[in-house]
């Protein structure tokens, strides 16, 4: 049913029919998950949402519907408490059914459908090809690339995009640099540009132009050779971003080279509809966007130089122009780095002088990280060429966990990386304690097939109510119907982390299950059977939860 979990869902109907029961039309009425233990398996408030249409006290109106609650076979009990709260305690059925849904809908179980279609558009990365990734790029790559994957599976028809700066004064100070390395390796003189970039693998570039082209360039002009430097070096890092980002299991439907926009007059098209449509205007040579009168900024911004040069806010709105209007996204997300928050205003503003609704822009800002080896941090200078890659990490701490600990805090708070936990094979390294249960129950499986079971004939169905008076099988039911919840808050606050924190959670109460729940060695065999298919379940939701993470589920460690 959509990914939901039907046993909820059915247990949601039961109340709202009671509801309807009373003459009250319109109220959506849903159990919740009490906060403190001894209110409930569920509770409702809904008696108190009642009393003014219906005109009576909260608690006449829960007592009501308590009593038409009873017929219902997965209650066994409500009470009713303080002022009108309508506490609820669910039979073991309840659970086994829950259960059992969870392993009829499989890999669908949690795709809920919020997306219904709709057009969504997720630009990340998009790192000047000036240098390699580094461990920022990296984080604002597993973010980007895990929103995508959970909009997909939430029902957004999702694009991936990287926007190449391959123009500009950066790409110019880049093969200015390697220029300059390239003649200080041949012993001829040169200047290294001021803002340069001074990275290693600077010189590495410029070898390899040597190596291919000798001193071919020694003697030319910068003005003649400058167009060959720019576009090697550049060229070259950004097939070296592409094969890290594919390592890192992070693909793209399309990267759009800003060049485009500048080639096929994309830029002054823009520009002109801001002038026709009052929000751009000339002054002392140059074009102004009314920022001021937009959004209430400081002053108005420079769009066009008087040089005739445009800005990058010229090109970046010429960019959303094709986003919005030319490929008509219903919806942009961009992922920036957190040192653009005040860019984001004036990129709504260009938004809505587009005609679309800001809120339709959304851009998730990708706080710094600090890489912590040995318990102290490890110092970085971009600029001074000294910085971690995120090759660096990848090679140190692999895929996985670099993506789980990436994604375990919100992307807008730095977040500390400590490498040696992440290199740790135990369980106080969180993305080997959650892969740790799904080898686990892979485990079981093959034990129960070596012991001569049937895996393809069990029955999924089978799932005896007593399970459930364990306290920890009651838990683990509870977190796996919770799962379509956090898919649909990690989908709906582009918040990855609800996921990270929703696993980890599973596999502690899956871990604690097991502790106290024999399986294999359990001797009724309805029972086994039974903690068998909950253990499958388990099993299954961790595999979808690490694949919207893009972390694999391994089946032995």
């Amino acid at each position: 049913m959509n990914g939901e979990n039907t046993a909820i869902v059915r247990l949601n109907e039961a109340l709202n029919d009671a509801v309807k029961a009373l003459g009250a039309d319109g109220i959506d009425a849903v159990w919740e998950k009490p906060k403190h233990e001894g209110h409930g398996d569920r509770a409702a408030n809904v008696a108190m949402r009642l009393a003014k249409p219906l005109k009576a006290k909260p608690r006449d109106i829960a007592e009501k519907l308590a009593e038409s609650l009873k017929s219902e076979e997965v209650i066994t009990s409500t009470e009713i408490a303080g002022p009108g709260f309508l506490n609820a305690y669910l039979s073991g059925k309840f659970y086994a059914d829950a259960v059992s849904d969870v392993l009829a809908q499989g890999s669908s179980y949690g795709a809920v459908n919020l997306g219904q279609g709709r057009r969504v558009q997720v630009e990340f990365v998009s790192a000047n090809p000036t240098g390699p990734l580094h461990i920022g790029h990296g984080r604002g790559a597993a973010v980007g690339d895990a929103v995508a994957r959970i909009l997909a599976f939430t029902g957004w028809d999702v694009q991936r995009e990287y926007y190449v700066n391959d123009s500009g004064l950066q790409i110019d100070t880049l093969g200015r640099s390697t220029r300059a390395r390239y003649l200080e390796l041949l012993g001829r003189e040169s200047e290294f540009p001021e803002n340069g970039y001074k990275g290693a693998y600077i010189y590495d570039l410029a070898r390899e132009i040597i190596s291919a082209e000798g001193e071919k360039f020694a003697d030319m002009p910068e003005s003649e050779s400058l167009e060959y430097f720019r576009s090697y070096a550049a060229g070259k890092i950004m097939n070296g971003i592409k094969k890290d980002l594919e390592e890192f299991r992070v693909s793209f439907d399309k990267f759009f080279p800003e060049g485009y926009l500048h080639k096929n007059g994309l830029v002054s098209s823009a520009m002109n509809e801001l002038k026709a449509s009052g929000y751009a205007y000339e002054q002392d040579g140059a074009l102004w966007f009314r920022t001021g009168d937009t959004i209430g900024d400081d002053k108005d911004r420079v769009l066009i130089r008087a040089n005739g040069i445009p800005t990058y806010y010229a090109s970046d709105i010429a960019y959303h122009r094709d986003k919005f209007i030319t490929r008509n996204f219903e919806r942009v997300i961009d992922v920036w780095g957190a040192d653009h928050h005040g860019y984001i205003a004036r990129m709504k503003a260009a938004v809505k002088a587009m005609g679309r609704n800001p809120d339709d822009f959304i851009v998730l800002l990708i706080q710094l990280v600090n890489l912590l080896r040995g318990g102290k941090v490890v110092t970085m200078s971009t600029r001074a060429g000294e910085f971690i890659t995120l090759r660096d990490v990848l090679d140190e701490a692999g895929v996985d966990a670099t993506r789980f600990f990436f994604l375990m805090r919100r992307s807008d708070s730095q977040l500390d990386f400590d490498l040696d936990l992440a290199k740790k094979q135990g369980s106080d390294n969180p993305v080997y304690y959650v892969q740790y249960a799904h080898a686990r129950i892979s485990g079981i499986l093959r034990e129960f097939a070596g012991r001569g079971g049937n895996l393809e004939a069990l029955d999924s169905t089978n799932i005896p109510a007593e399970i459930f008076d364990s306290k920890d099988a009651r838990d683990l039911a509870d977190c796996l119907v919770s799962y379509p919840d956090a898919v649909r808050e990690a989908s709906d606050e582009l918040a990855p982390q609800a996921l990270t924190g929703y696993v980890l959670n599973l596999a502690g109460v899956f871990h604690s299950f097991y502790n106290t729940n024999r399986i294999l060695d359990e001797p009724d065999e309805n029972i086994r059977i039974g903690r068998l298919n909950i253990a499958r379940a388990v099993k299954s939701v961790i595999a979808s939860c690490l694949e919207l993470l893009g972390v694999t589920a391994p089946e032995r460690m």
